[in-house]
């Protein structure tokens, strides 16, 4: 009998099952690349308004696209891509979502359930390739238990620490007929934290003379990092955040210390490893927030360590803390907040001292070549104002970005921890159709740009006033400066031969200039402005700028002196 293919009918088939289990669970946008494997999806989504299809160039933009929804929203982004090829695709955007700790459903088309373990065409199983990059894998093979995976899926997705779920959906499930119970939408479950957590968390605050929060991870809010500045206005308590998570405290706050991650200021380095308390607050202190696990001493810190984490799997994984709190963060900051303050708390002096060298290690300096790129972080930060949202991928021109950006608002920061090329792009499309009217800048490196570049026609599509600012040195920056390091003078394989970027960008149907000179970035970002829609501006850098530290000949050098 022929599915009534509508969401009233009692009889459905798979794909219309999905979709309407999709719906009820709150999902608007679905993002992916069309994929014969899953037909009876897409002609699902046909008489699905509310669920809008946004057709990303390829499946690992799609999957970036999902992790920066669920980021930004913090719902669980969905993506759906076809069997095999579309699968390994995705591959990438699931590993960002499950270091990043974000919320994110990949659903992938599968051959017909009487095909399996015949290698046919395009068969992956699942299980295997992603198991260890996913939450949980599974396949749905009978249509009728569609509501009962999905949400499962949601739930998985949003507890404890928050990640990526994979289903398959086999092709010719999605086309059978079946009688299926839908379900309402799922509930975020969270740990909280006991009164004996925090009456231990406030005996040690009580004790601590140089304490400082470290805050991070997934599963966080806007209302969580209300409740933060509250708990550290209240204690006195000088505030890091780790590893691209800038956006969680506001910038400007007197109580605010710094970045721990790449490029930490060496003051901040100093106080962390010379603290008498360190409150690490949803991150994992993994190697880029612990500075390659050289700011705590393994297995046991000499700093007393309090570690509040979703998860108790994690707590004691590396560092054995003398306090360990299973606790979503948003639970964990609000009975902070709500916790009788300690007298006095960190001395004044500290937290200014902290604040003040952030400030000054966030102001920039010259750098070689006609743009400072510095400068003109600085100017867009003046421009676009706080609510202004900043994308990026990997590389070093993302040290100037996260250096000289002083972020005020919480979830304007989308960049990947786990060092991902090519993530501003589909990312910048995520946050663009999540929050309409704000001003979405990505910020991408010539290498990084090409990775997922086709994604600038996506957002011609769906009239994004995205800027994307190229950051054109002719090379694979960070892999050169590496190179540098260990083997002086010895170029190999991180030269690059580059488009030119505004013209590709015209080519797209977007705007597109090129800067030379960092007093021409000014008006060309005017003119970019002015168009209403997507533009691009290359700047092209000199390669001896590496970082806004460090310089191509000044590396090479100090490696062959050694």
């Amino acid at each position: 009998m022929k599915a009534q293919n509508h969401p009233g009918g009692t009889l459905r088939n798979g794909g219309r099952i999905l979709v309407d289990a999709l719906r009820g669970h709150g999902v608007t946008h679905l993002f992916g690349v069309p994929g014969e494997s899953y037909l009876a999806v897409l002609d699902a989504l046909h008489d699905t308004p509310e669920i809008r299809f946004i057709n990303a160039r390829q499946e690992g933009g799609a999957a970036m696209m999902a992790d920066a929804w669920g980021k930004m929203t913090g719902e669980p982004g969905v993506a759906i891509v076809t069997r095999g090829p579309g699968a390994t695709n995705a591959a990438s955007g699931v590993h960002v979502a499950f270091q990043d700790s974000t919320p994110m459903i990949l659903l992938i088309g599968q051959v017909g359930r009487a095909m399996v373990e015949r290698e046919a065409f395009q068969e992956i199983d699942y299980r295997r390739m992603f198991g260890q990059m996913a939450k949980w894998v599974a396949q749905i093979d009978a249509a009728e238990r569609i509501p009962e995976f999905l949400n499962r899926a949601f739930h998985t997705a949003t507890s404890s620490r928050p990640g990526p779920v994979v289903l398959a959906l086999p092709e010719d499930m999605l086309t059978e007929s079946a009688e299926a119970v839908d379900l309402g939408r799922y509930s975020r479950l969270q740990a909280h934290p006991g009164p004996g957590d925090m009456a231990a968390l406030r005996a040690m605050m009580v004790k601590a003379e140089r304490p400082l929060a470290i805050v991070g991870g997934g599963g966080w809010s806007a209302d969580a990092s209300e409740a933060l500045r509250r708990f550290a206005e209240a204690n006195g308590l000088p505030v890091a955040v780790s590893f691209r998570c800038q956006d969680y405290f506001d910038n400007a706050h007197p109580n605010y210390a710094g970045h721990v991650g790449i490029g930490i200021d060496p003051g901040l380095a100093a106080y962390v490893k010379n603290s008498d308390l360190v409150i690490v607050i949803g991150a994992r202190l993994g190697e880029m927030t612990s500075s390659g696990y050289s700011l705590f001493d393994i297995p046991r810190p000499r700093q007393r360590l309090v570690h509040v984490y979703p998860d108790a799997s994690e707590i004691n994984r590396v560092y054995d803390a003398d306090l360990g709190i299973v606790a979503s963060s948003p639970a964990f900051l609000d009975a902070a907040a709500a916790m009788d303050s300690v007298d006095g708390g960190a001395d004044a002096d500290h937290v200014a001292a902290l604040h003040d060298g952030y400030q000054s290690f966030s102001t920039s300096g010259p750098q070689p070549g006609a743009v400072n790129m510095g400068e003109i972080v600085a100017f867009l930060d003046a421009q676009l104002g706080p609510e202004a949202i900043y994308c990026n991928g990997a590389g070093n021109y993302t040290i100037w970005l996260h250096r000289y950006r002083r972020y005020r608002r919480y979830r304007t920061c989308l960049a990947p921890t786990s060092g991902s090329m090519g993530y501003g792009p589909p990312a910048a499309v995520a946050g663009a159709l999540a929050n309409p009217g704000t001003p979405v800048v990505c910020f991408a490196g010539d290498g990084c740009f090409m990775m997922t570049c086709q994604e600038l026609t996506t957002a011609v599509q769906y009239g994004l006033p995205i800027l994307y600012v190229v950051v054109n040195n002719g090379m694979y920056g960070t892999i050169r400066m590496h190179q540098e390091r260990e083997y002086p003078a010895r170029e190999s394989g991180t030269a690059l031969v580059n488009p030119d970027f505004a013209a590709f960008a015209r080519a797209c149907g977007a705007h597109g200039e090129i800067v030379e000179r960092t007093e021409d970035f000014a008006p060309a970002f005017e003119r970019a402005r002015a168009t209403g829609g997507p533009a691009l501006i290359e700047v092209r850098i000199d390669p001896e700028a590496l970082t806004p530290a460090a310089t191509l000949s000044g590396t090479r050098e100090a490696a062959l002196s050694r």
